[in-house]
């Protein structure tokens, strides 16, 4: 008996063990936040620096990047998808930032980007003069496929509302040192189209300028509910806030 009691104690022991371990792995797995984070002036440097060649050292490549910026910001400047990778967060990318409740889990921060941006941007006497901007919303991809399939009928609806756009209606005043400052801090208001819906909003972005590349890096918030956008709550999904942020990495080059 003293045995047998011995040995259902280890198989019991072994059951907690596993029970622990499944549930550190459903904690791992599930409650974790694996959002990505926001961009950043500094990591859109590091794209553009790897595309000029250099790496911020005293290296040959380096005197070339300081002599381009030396004509000025001025003229027109088109979105460069090829620089960066989408598979890293490197390259040209907009999208989407919300905070939903899940069945089971919790609080958690849904993202969803796409690399399908498009447009031209203009400088002339030391002011962006114009931009415009379009983003293809089809090709919207989150950590969750479902999330993904569900938005082209509910929520943002790219299957009737395939585009979201930004037009730039107030010019935008650049310092003197723009081509050759480290990075610039500044404000762009403008109209921006989702869902069909047109509302005028404030960009906080971040610029840097490297050897006839920019990369221009800012977040807006916005509210769901101006823009028409029914939040796709359900079985899984328990509630998702009205409050988002429309974020984005865009690198020009001058055309």
């Amino acid at each position: 008996m003293a045995s047998q009691r011995r040995k259902l104690g280890v198989i019991g022991a072994a059951a907690a063990a596993l029970v622990l371990v499944v549930g550190f792995a459903g904690w791992w797995f599930l409650l974790r936040d694996d959002a990505p984070e926001e961009a950043s002036i500094d990591a859109a440097g590091e794209t553009l620096d790897e595309a000029a060649g250099g790496d911020g050292g005293d290296t040959g490549a380096d005197e070339d990047v300081d002599a381009a910026p030396a004509a000025g910001v001025d003229g027109e400047w088109s979105v460069d998808a090829t620089l960066g990778s989408f598979d890293d967060f490197s390259g040209t990318w907009a999208g989407y930032r919300v905070e939903e409740e899940l069945a089971n889990i919790g609080a958690s921060t849904a993202v969803g980007r796409t690399p399908d941006v498009s447009g031209t941007m203009t400088v002339e006497g030391g002011e962006v003069t114009a931009v415009d901007v379009e983003v293809d919303m089809t090709t919207l991809q989150s950590d969750n496929g479902q999330r993904d399939g569900q938005l082209a009928a509910r929520g943002l609806e790219y299957e009737r509302f395939p585009t979201a756009t930004f037009t730039l209606t107030s010019p935008v005043a650049l310092p003197e040192d723009a081509a050759d400052a480290p990075s610039l801090s500044t404000r762009a208001t403008g109209d921006l189209t989702i869902h069909g819906v047109t509302r005028e909003v404030t960009i906080d972005l971040d610029a840097e300028v490297t050897d006839g590349s920019a990369a221009v890096v800012g977040q807006a918030p916005v509210k769901l509910t101006d823009f028409d956008i029914e939040a796709p709550t359900g079985f899984r999904v328990l509630s998702i806030e009205d409050d988002a942020t429309f974020e984005f990495q865009i690198f020009f080059t001058r055309s």
